[in-house]
């Protein structure tokens, strides 16, 4: 699995810096500079993002049978889809209702963040 988790780290990271290579050439004379903010924040969040599934996925090549560790990976890309894409959504289209979708993905980035110090709570490291 901690495979899976590192190439999907990857993808996201690879996604984050396309979108927003996209948006700062493609959507920038396109967007109200109001959208086009909403965008980049949808960008930042998900190479942030990337980056902890990044984290996790290496964590779960030393505890590969961990439950929390693989429970926290589904929820960040989770967290990827609704909140940064939701924020992609709502700039592209305009359609503001897709705005209520956001916190969802912020509830599960802050449920596999919470998961992460759950984890290392429970571990005797070395000192």
């Amino acid at each position: 699995m901690s495979k899976l988790v590192i190439m999907l780290a990857g993808i996201n990271g690879f996604l984050a810096v396309s979108l927003g290579a996209f948006a700062a050439h493609a959507l920038r004379d396109r967007l109200s500079p109001e959208l086009l903010n909403t965008f980049q924040t949808g960008v930042q969040y998900h190479m942030y993002h990337a980056l902890a599934l990044f984290g996790i996925g290496l964590m779960m090549i030393n505890f590969p049978a961990s439950t929390i560790l693989r429970i926290s990976a589904y929820l960040m890309l989770a967290g990827l889809v609704f909140f940064s894409g939701s924020l992609y959504l709502l700039s592209i289209t305009g359609i503001r209702w897709l705005g209520a979708i956001t916190p969802i993905g912020g509830v599960f980035f802050l449920v596999a963040w919470a998961l992460i110090v759950w984890f290392a709570a429970k571990q005797q490291f070395p000192t």
